[in-house]
């Protein structure tokens, strides 16, 4: 055994210690420079390893129509962007071979990544492409050094399809390290209906993803929902998000837009503003017993002529609504009983005086009508006759009669869940006054009681024939049913009644037979029906100039609208259709009635139950008119109604590819060829249907936008034309 040398190893362990004391001696006052002299260098460098507090946005919440079609959603969209110097990202000097490299890429591929971006963005051409890259190359930033950090490929937004295929072109497909290809993304507010229904549902300010009007500001909060938080921490020079508070996504809200009633109100609102030249347009059709608003509809004329969804006057064009008003005046006096459908009014030739003002029926030129009843002068919309029985019998006490206005529901502010909403304006007697606008003369009580001094939107008069056409019962305007999360409901609104009863039950009897007469034997015959019997008013207002009053300037206004319900026997649906057009012809029972028409008549067509053998003619063999397009399916579906084909083509459509081809009617048969679709080039669509051609089209990687009905009448690519992905073509339709 070795005898332990203590002078020989107590010294080694002794420099051991020392040299380790020196070392954490150097390791202390090392740490205590860096806390203090290097302080600020190591936070700026920890900043940039660490991102904290992240807002994450949430996903906005849907709008859905009643019966859950979306009417606006939140999709992604894409800025694209490049940096001419993702080398230093990795702290790379720009003089390295890694960016000498990306630049011997882009000297290599730059006229493939221009034409790629020209055959996805049509509108620049490859060359453009190149200058705007290259002048994004040749920046020089302020630091001194070349190529620009954020330069943008394309100014505007794009979607995920676009945004795929422009990550897919050369140095653009690599990481964004390497390439310098990155995107700021957006959730963009998309309505699969387009401009339907727009001013309701509402928009956005895209760039600051911040509501602007409608349903969308109205319950913003609700849609809006919640951001979350999270930080990114970078790791191996990757940065890893780290999620703190998730993002609570908002929630949808369930509308009471019925879409297919939107769009047959809005089309027939339309087509008649072209025909009469007028200004804007208002339509709004209501369930009777709930009070849903089904469709409501504002069109106004652009500078460029084309009727848009502008400002929703449904709610705020408050204005004198002329005739329909005559309704209320009328149903007061007789829930007062101080007249009953019977009484007789002299309305002479037309023309009476009032106070030291002429009073004047439409027909004053063809002699007035002479006497007539109460009843007879709601159905012919005589001036005199309303305001000779308010004037008579509310003349010394005028605040009772706009107290029975009050009392029928006229005047009730809706609070209507939409900003602009401006509740109705009727003021009650004031002769103290030194306003002019709320002075009341001896002439304000038999205007008034014929829409004029008075200020109604179309919301609230709807409404009011709602309430007759319920019995009496008046219900809220109803435009959201239920806010729904993950497909379960987390509110639901009810039905509101605003008044149980606006007059006595018989009163409301009466009111519903006279306004069934107006339709049926009165001015209202053009808002009519064969199929159902139709309720309602007419009104012919002429339109304030302001200080010029209403026959001041070069033309005149007039304000035409048709108000009332159907089926008039078991009311459904209550409906207003307004008009402001200039000069003349000028009438709300040709012009607004006529649109009324044509939404009543779509409406209750789906009620309509009516046997296939009826649509059968047993005297003759009838060859349909067979369009252009899936010869295959127009085989299959003429077999099933026993025509005669010749083509060829057997099988069962629903499990065979379309066979594309042209269909021509000759004696007892349909003769059925096929035509040969090219790969490469535009194909010959014309006298296809809409469905076939858009279907055939897509196939090709075309985009297709229709004009008009029916089938192809032109396209706007010749047949033949060299055609590429991406390519719009305009269909013609008749």
């Amino acid at each position: 055994m070795s005898k332990f040398e203590s002078k020989k190893v107590i010294p080694r362990y002794l420099s051991i210690a020392v040299v380790l004391t020196l070392i954490g001696l150097a390791i202390l006052v090392k740490s205590v420079y860096i806390m203090t002299a290097k302080k600020d260098y190591w936070m700026v460098v920890s900043s940039k390893m660490k991102l904290d507090s992240i807002s994450e946005k949430p996903v906005r919440g849907n709008i859905l129509s009643c019966d859950g079609q979306l009417m606006a959603s939140s999709i992604p969209e894409y800025k694209i962007f490049l940096d001419f110097q993702p080398g230093r990202q990795r702290n790379v000097p720009m003089d390295s071979l890694a960016a000498k490299k990306l630049d011997s890429l882009w000297n290599a591929d730059i006229d493939s990544v221009c034409n790629g971006l020209h055959n996805i963005f049509r509108s620049r051409s490859a060359e453009e492409f190149k200058q705007h890259l290259l002048a994004g190359r040749e920046k020089v930033m302020r630091d001194g050094t070349r190529g620009a950090r954020h330069w943008p490929i394309w100014p505007y937004r794009i979607d995920y399809g676009t945004y795929k295929e422009v990550s897919k072109l050369p140095i653009l497909c690599l990481s964004v390290n390497k390439g310098g290809f990155h995107t700021e993304t957006y959730n963009a507010r998309r309505r699969p209906f387009g401009s339907l229904a727009q001013r309701t549902v509402g928009t956005m300010f895209g760039a600051v993803d911040s509501a602007k009007c409608g349903l969308e500001l109205s319950f913003d909060s609700v849609l809006r929902g919640k951001n979350g938080i999270s930080h990114k921490q970078k790791v191996r020079n990757k940065y890893v998000k780290i999620t703190v508070a998730p993002p609570l996504d908002g929630a949808d809200i369930v509308t009471t837009i019925d879409v297919t009633m939107q769009d047959l109100a809005e089309r027939a609102l339309v087509e008649e503003l072209k025909k009469d030249n007028a200004e804007l347009g208002v339509a709004i059709l209501m369930e009777v017993q709930t009070g849903d608003v089904k469709a409501i509809v504002n069109m106004t004329k652009c500078e460029d002529g084309v009727y848009r969804e502008i400002v929703n006057n449904a709610i705020s064009y408050r204005c004198e609504p002329g005739s329909v008003f005559k309704t209320a005046s009328f149903l007061v006096a007789l829930d007062d009983g101080v007249v009953d459908t019977s009484y007789v009014i002299h309305t002479g030739n037309g023309i009476m005086q009032m106070h030291g003002s002429n009073m004047k029926d439409h027909n004053w030129y063809r002699g007035g009508y002479g006497d007539i009843n109460v009843a007879r002068a709601l159905e012919v919309s005589s001036n005199i006759g309303v305001s000779y029985v308010i004037d008579k019998f509310y003349h010394d006490h005028p605040e009772k009669y706009v107290k029975g206005l009050y009392r029928v529901g006229i005047n009730e502010d809706l609070n209507i869940p939409l900003v602009g909403y401006l509740p109705p304006k009727i003021r009650m007697p004031n002769t103290k006054t030194t306003n002019k606008a709320e002075y009341w003369s001896k002439t304000t009580l038999p205007w008034m009681s014929i829409g004029y001094e008075t200020y109604i939107a179309p919301i609230n008069t709807v409404t009011f024939y709602n309430a007759i056409a319920n019995n009496g019962k008046m219900m809220r305007p109803r435009l959201v049913k239920q806010i729904m999360k993950d497909g379960e409901v987390l509110y639901e609104t009810k039905p509101e009644v605003i008044k149980q009863q606006i007059a006595k039950p018989q009163t409301i009897k009466t009111m519903q037979t006279v306004l069934e007469h107006v339709v049926s034997q009165g001015l209202g015959r053009k808002a009519g029906s064969r199929s159902f019997k139709v309720a309602g008013k007419t009104g012919t207002a002429q339109v304030s100039q302001g200080s010029k009053g209403y026959k001041g300037g070069a033309t005149m206004w007039y304000w035409l609208s048709f108000a009332g319900f159907f089926p008039a026997d078991n009311p459904k649906y209550s409906c207003i259709v307004c008009l402001k057009k200039p000069g003349l012809p000028a009438s709300g029972g040709g012009m607004a009635g006529a649109v009324f028409h044509q939404i009543s008549e779509g409406v209750m067509a789906q009620y309509l139950k009516l046997r296939v053998e009826d649509a059968r003619d047993t005297t003759s063999l009838l060859i349909p008119e067979v369009k252009n397009g899936n010869v295959l399916a127009a085989d299959y579906v003429l077999h099933q109604l026993g025509v005669k084909t010749e083509g060829g083509w057997g099988g069962t459509y629903g499990n065979g590819n379309p066979i594309w081809g042209k269909a021509q009617n000759e004696p007892g048969k349909v003769k059925l060829a096929e035509q040969k679709m090219p790969e490469s080039t535009m194909p010959d669509v014309t006298g296809m249907g809409a469905s076939d051609a858009v279907f055939l089209l897509e196939t090709c990687g075309l985009k297709v936008k229709l004009s008009g009905a029916g089938k192809v009448k032109s396209q706007s690519i010749p047949y033949g034309t060299d055609i590429h992905h991406g390519m719009i073509c305009q269909l013609a339709l008749q």
